[in-house]
């Protein structure tokens, strides 16, 4: 069984505001749900778990009732960073029927179904997988207020989400951290047990909104 874990328990500080920015109406649904359908019709996922904050989950299972989520099987309350978020829905998940857990922020909403269904089926083959972005702008190295090199852009990539691995290497990954420590990204975790990563590159269009800026840069996708 593939199994997804939406991570959805940020407070929005950067966004502002007084509703945490996954729960704002965005072409008429909210941006959490937008996020949830894509991985509730991609084949690849059998179960969705979603990550909210304590405060979050009543408001969000009343609103839930409106839309169709049959692979929601489990929301769970997050934690006090994203490793102890994520590891609060790793910890929701049936050991002995999982197959791959792929992990992806609530905030962004334009994955697409192929680049769901092509990280998890890289993870399959080779135990981890990330979607990636190109990094299109130069990149400079500074110290001291000065710039002191240029990176080859070409060796760089942007993580995005999902970042899919069998269930034993994430478990075991999350068993070894320190959950206090701002690790931004599953794959940072998985990095410390030596394991490789395998890529698949996705579009510039999996954006995570975070500021009002991206926003209005969503309201335009949703537009087209």
């Amino acid at each position: 069984m593939n199994i997804a874990i939406i991570v959805a328990a940020g407070s929005g500080t950067r966004f502002g505001g007084a509703t945490p920015k996954q729960f704002l109406e965005i072409g008429g649904k909210p941006l959490l749900i937008h996020t949830i359908e894509k991985f509730e019709n991609c084949a690849a996922i059998d179960e969705i778990i979603l990550v909210l904050s304590s405060k979050e989950i009543e408001n969000f299972q009343s609103v839930a009732e409106n839309f169709k989520l049959k692979k929601l099987k489990k929301v769970v309350a997050g934690g006090q960073t994203r490793a102890e978020s994520v590891f609060n829905g790793l910890s929701a998940v049936a050991e002995e029927s999982a197959g791959i857990v792929a992990v992806h922020d609530g905030a962004r909403p334009f994955v697409s179904n192929e680049e769901i269904a092509a990280t998890v089926e890289k993870a399959k083959e080779t135990g981890a997988a990330c979607l990636v972005g190109l990094v299109t702008d130069t990149i400079k190295e500074i110290a001291d207020g000065k710039i002191v090199g240029t990176i080859e852009r070409t060796k760089l990539r942007r993580a995005l989400t999902p970042q899919a691995f069998r269930f034993n290497i994430l478990q075991k990954a999350f068993a070894d951290a320190d959950l206090s420590e701002a690790a931004t990204d599953e794959c940072f975790l998985v990095e410390q047990l030596g394991q490789k990563i395998a890529i698949v590159e996705g579009s510039a269009k999996n954006i995570k909104i975070t500021t009002r800026e991206d926003w209005e840069l969503a309201g335009k996708f949703l537009e087209k």
